[in-house]
């Protein structure tokens, strides 16, 4: 286990980074508090905008009350999309 302080590590980044990807325990310590260094092994998904997503949801059901029913999922595909 290697602890570095935040200072060491702003100079030597790379060093730090790649023992990490290596699978190497880095600790960066600061006055705030220790922060271990892990590599991610999957894509993090980008964070959801609800509001948009929401208001795309109000335009959609003001769409169906005029008239238009394609937009709108059943029951069964928003419980699922819930889950998602």
């Amino acid at each position: 286990m290697t602890i570095v302080s935040t200072r060491d590590f702003r100079a030597n980044q790379s060093r730090f980074l790649s023992m990490a990807l290596r699978g190497e325990d880095v600790i960066l310590k600061s006055r705030q508090g220790k922060v271990r260094l892990i590599p991610v092994k999957e894509e993090i998904e980008p964070e959801r905008d609800v509001t948009t997503e929401i208001c795309q949801g109000l335009k959609d059901f003001r769409d169906y009350l005029d008239g238009d029913e394609t937009k709108l999922l059943s029951w069964e595909d928003m419980m699922n999309e819930l889950h998602d």
